[in-house]
C-alpha cells in the first residue's frame, strides 16, 4: 500500500506540473460525459416514466453507474490500455521486475483528468438522493455503498478479462467494450427496461443486474428482500474468475519479441 501511494503521488506531481491544462482537460472529461446526462434529462422531458421508473429515480441508477464505471476506469485504466503494452514489449519488462503483475499493471497509468468525469456523480447523486422518493436509511444507505463498491469491482474484472484476452489475440478484442462503455452506456436506465432475456445475462453471466438493478428495488422499496442489499458483494466475487484467467494468460504468455 506505501508503494502504491508513492506512484499515486508520483502520476498526481507529474499531472500538476501543467496547472492549467490539468484543470481545463478536466473540465472538458466534465462536460464530454455530461452530454449523456442531458439525453436521459431531455428524454423524461417528453416522457415522464420508463417502466413506472420517474427521472429523479433513474437519476439515482445514473449517478451509481458513473461512479462504478470511473472508479474502475481510474484505479484499473493499465488494463485497458493492456493490448498496446504488449505490442511495445512493455509487459516483458514487467515480467521481470520483482513485483506483482496485476500491481504493476495497476501502477502503469493514472489519468487523474478522468477525475472531472467523477465529478458529474458528486453534482448528480445528492439531488437523486433528495428527489428520489428513497425513505433513507441505514440499510439503504449500505445497499447505496454496496451497490458503487461491487459495481467499481465488476467492472475492474471485466477490465482484467479484456487484458487477459490480449494474450490470445494480436490486439484486444473491442467486443470487450460492449461490457464496459456499452454496459455503462445503457445501465443509466433499470435493465428490466430491455427485456427478459438482457435482465436474465445480466443476472447469470455478467452480473450487472446485482450491482444496479435489484438493489435499485430495494432502494426504492419495491422490494423488501434483504438479500438484494448484499447482492453486489456477492457480484463483485466475478472478479476472482477474472483474475485466475489473468493468470492463466502469464503463465502462459509468449514474448513478442519486441
Amino acid at each position: 500500500m506505501r508503494l502504491y501511494r508513492k506512484y499515486f503521488s508520483v502520476f498526481l506531481k507529474g499531472a500538476m506540473q501543467y496547472k492549467v491544462s490539468f484543470f481545463l482537460t478536466m473540465l472538458a472529461q466534465f462536460f464530454v460525459s455530461f452530454e449523456v446526462f442531458l439525453g436521459v434529462y431531455f428524454m423524461f422531458q417528453r416522457f415522464h416514466s420508463v417502466e413506472g421508473f420517474t427521472y429523479s429515480q433513474v437519476l439515482l441508477c445514473y449517478s451509481a453507474v458513473l461512479f462504478q464505471f470511473y472508479l474502475a476506469e481510474f484505479f484499473f485504466r493499465g488494463f485497458d490500455r493492456f493490448a498496446s503494452m504488449l505490442g511495445n514489449g512493455q509487459f516483458d519488462r514487467i515480467l521481470v521486475r520483482p513485483r506483482n503483475t496485476v500491481f504493476q499493471v495497476i501502477t502503469s497509468q493514472m489519468d487523474f483528468t478522468r477525475m472531472g468525469r467523477l465529478l458529474q456523480g458528486f453534482v448528480l447523486l445528492p439531488y437523486a438522493m433528495a428527489t428520489a422518493g428513497v425513505e433513507w436509511n441505514f440499510l439503504r444507505v449500505l445497499t447505496l455503498l454496496f451497490m458503487i463498491l461491487g459495481g467499481t469491482l465488476l467492472f475492474a474484472g471485466i477490465f482484467v478479462l479484456g487484458a487477459t484476452l490480449s494474450f490470445f489475440t494480436t490486439a484486444g478484442l473491442e467486443v470487450v467494450n460492449v461490457f464496459t462503455d456499452g454496459v455503462k452506456e445503457h445501465g443509466k436506465y433499470p435493465l428490466s427496461i430491455y427485456g427478459k432475456r438482457v435482465l436474465e445475462f445480466c443476472t447469470f453471466v455478467i452480473p450487472y443486474a446485482l450491482v444496479q438493478y435489484y438493489p435499485l428495488l430495494y432502494l426504492l422499496g419495491r422490494s423488501t428482500d434483504l438479500l438484494y442489499v448484499f447482492l453486489p458483494l456477492i457480484a463483485s466475487a466475478f472478479l476472482i474468475p477474472c483474475w485466475l484467467l489473468w493468470r492463466f494468460g502469464v503463465r502462459h504468455y509468449r514474448s513478442t519479441g519486441s
